[in-house]
């Protein structure tokens, strides 16, 4: 049984994070300044006032962090941690779909195709094409395609803004790459964040139902999201409540993956009702 929750370790700023109510939270936090003990001790005095574990979403974006934070918020709650997301955003996009595959016409056993085997599969659709291996390496034309998922982009709309015939060769491949995912009923590493949020989007008895289960979304380091991750928590937590979002505006690690610092620069004006706190 964990030891009752102690604040009186934070400084000022850490404890005003920490106990914030209501309205969309915005923590800028450097390295050194204690974002990772905000984060877990406010998981923690939310589940001491009361709000359900099954009802509070954790998200990171390394499985390493993910374990890590799980583990130091279990040592504030104790077992009532099971109960709860704490995980990347990429496993909790996974989670939705799987509830939801068949309104997207795949099956809830649909397989994940990882790097290696998109990879491979964006081969054999430059060798099906009768394409050049040497101009069309299977590495990077699916570095491309990941990179056109990221930016939100389909087969269609990547060929609609081709400007180059290269550029129109990597479209037609995107489009039989896609092809076959869906022939296969499997779908890559980047549809795990596209086709929650197409859900959400187009979907409303999926989005309340979401909108309703969870009552806090914290994610970490959310300088590094992009555009689609931001729009899925905007679709999730629509006005912000219980939604605390931390990062430091002065960097961003995955900009390959199409992350925008826009997003952590913006977050005030998206949420007009946002509390800023700049952790020392």
């Amino acid at each position: 049984m964990p030891e009752p929750l102690d604040l009186s370790t934070l400084n000022p700023d850490q404890l005003d994070a920490v106990v914030h109510r209501g309205g969309p939270l915005l923590v800028i936090a450097g390295a050194g300044s204690g974002k990772t003990r905000v984060l877990t001790h406010r998981i923690a005095h939310l589940i001491d006032e009361g709000v359900p574990p099954t009802s509070i979403l954790a998200i990171t974006f390394t499985n390493k962090a993910a374990g890590e934070m799980k583990h130091r918020v279990g040592e504030l709650v104790g077992g009532v941690v099971k109960a709860m997301w704490v995980c990347t955003f990429h496993s909790a996009c996974v989670r939705i779909l799987r509830q939801h595959a068949e309104v997207l016409g795949y099956p809830r056993t649909f397989s994940i195709y990882d790097q290696s085997d998109a990879q491979r599969l964006a081969g054999y659709v430059v060798r099906d094409l009768g394409l050049d291996a040497k101009r069309f390496p299977p590495r990077a034309a699916h570095g491309q395609i990941s990179l056109w998922k990221n930016q939100g982009f389909n087969a269609e709309g990547a060929e609609a803004q081709a400007a180059t015939p290269e550029e129109l060769s990597l479209a037609r491949i995107m489009a039989r790459y896609e092809e076959r995912l869906t022939a296969y009923q499997s779908v890559d590493f980047d549809d795990l964040i596209g086709l929650p949020l197409k859900l959400l989007q187009h979907h409303a008895d999926v989005r309340e139902k979401w909108q309703a289960q969870l009552a806090h979304v914290l994610v970490d380091e959310y300088q590094d999201t992009n555009h689609l991750q931001a729009a899925t928590l905007r679709l999730l937590t629509p006005t912000g409540r219980g939604l605390t979002v931390v990062g430091d505006d002065a960097q961003s690690i995955y900009s390959f993956r199409a992350a925008s610092i826009r997003n952590i620069l913006d977050f005030p004006s998206q949420y007009p009702n946002t509390t800023v706190i700049k952790l020392g």
